[in-house]
């Protein structure tokens, strides 16, 4: 390590603010987030300070501005496209799945072919052992977009895309890989779900952790997003899981988040791991070709949240109903494969 300093680095104040202390140390404002986060992205911070601020973010634990803050900062970096497509509906994919197949790929499929739009966003392999939603969108016949002209242009013709997160900011991408050089997920892991490139105005987040459907909730509030439903997915994916009561925070017309509680659907409350992870049994369920209880319900149950979740059911009942019809009146032969 050759860095040699003068004068105060520009960035330095930031890692001052997280590390005074327990008595001085405090969060970071909206706009200190915003700034920081997009210092860091334009290559302005060094390598050292990078390292510092995240993890320094990561023992405190990220506040809804500062989550905000970071997610705005990184907007202003976006790759951006040259036309906004309308959407309805934004969809971050960022944990993968380990224990049972990402059976709301299904669920957001079934959304697009009932002819709402979906932007679909995230990434794969920073942990190992788990299966990415990119590789199952492409085994259903759904390639990713490889820039964001593509992503509107996929959006106007079918309704649906799949972002990567380095064909929206590469250096976003890399800070997310750093994961096992650190050991620990940093707040990347967090923001990225949050970036909206295409101004959806209802956003679905998925998130691991009980404790962080708050931050995610208030976060998506202090951006002022008009529609949000954050639950403690399968996996940390946004997938309903059908044998345990679902506890959803929801945003409604930019209101302060309420939490809503969908009701379990299966009567098991665990459900084994799957081995095999077999990605066409997808297109089987899809079809009608394979007979699973378990994908069905959470099929149904994540299509529910996500039709509470822009309005087009009033009650989580009244969601689940609606759900159960769109799923069996689906397009049997809507997979392009």
């Amino acid at each position: 390590m050759n860095v040699q300093v003068t004068e105060p680095h520009p960035f330095s104040p930031f890692i001052q603010i997280l590390a005074r202390g327990k008595t001085k140390q405090r969060a970071l404002t909206l706009d200190e987030a915003r700034e920081a986060m997009a210092m860091i992205l334009r290559g302005e911070a060094e390598p050292e300070q990078v390292g510092a601020f995240l993890m320094l973010e990561r023992l405190k634990e990220e506040t809804p501005e500062e989550l905000a803050g970071f997610t705005l900062g990184a907007r202003d970096t976006l790759a951006r496209a040259s036309r906004l497509p309308r959407v309805d509906l934004d969809w971050s994919s960022y944990a993968g799945k380990r224990l049972q197949l990402p059976w709301f790929v299904l669920s957001v499929l079934g959304l697009v072919q009932a002819g709402h739009r979906v932007a679909m966003h995230g990434t794969e392999g920073h942990t190992p052992g788990r299966l990415y939603t990119s590789a199952v969108l492409a085994e259903l016949g759904f390639a990713p977009a490889a820039t964001m002209d593509e992503a509107a242009a996929q959006i106007e013709a079918r309704g649906f895309a799949y972002i990567p997160l380095e064909v929206m900011s590469p250096a976003l991408h890399r800070l997310l890989d750093l994961r096992p050089v650190f050991g620990l997920r940093s707040p990347v892991h967090s923001f990225a779900r949050l970036l909206n490139p295409f101004e959806a105005p209802v956003m679905m987040q998925g998130i691991f952790h009980r404790s962080f459907l708050d931050t995610h909730a208030g976060a998506a509030q202090v951006l002022g997003q008009p529609r949000a439903a954050v639950l403690r997915g399968e996996g940390g994916e946004i997938e309903r899981r059908p044998n345990k009561p679902a506890q959803v925070l929801m945003t409604i017309d930019g209101g302060a988040p309420e939490m809503e509680v969908f009701a379990q659907t299966l009567p098991d409350p665990r459900q084994a791991p799957d081995h095999e992870m077999d990605v066409a049994d997808l297109a089987r369920v899809w079809r009608g070709e394979l007979t699973d209880d378990y994908a069905v319900a959470a099929v149904e149950g994540t299509l529910a949240v996500a039709l509470r979740a822009m309005g087009h059911a009033t009650t989580p009942e009244e969601a689940d109903g609606m759900a159960a019809e769109l799923w069996a009146g689906r397009d049997r032969d809507f997979l392009p494969g």
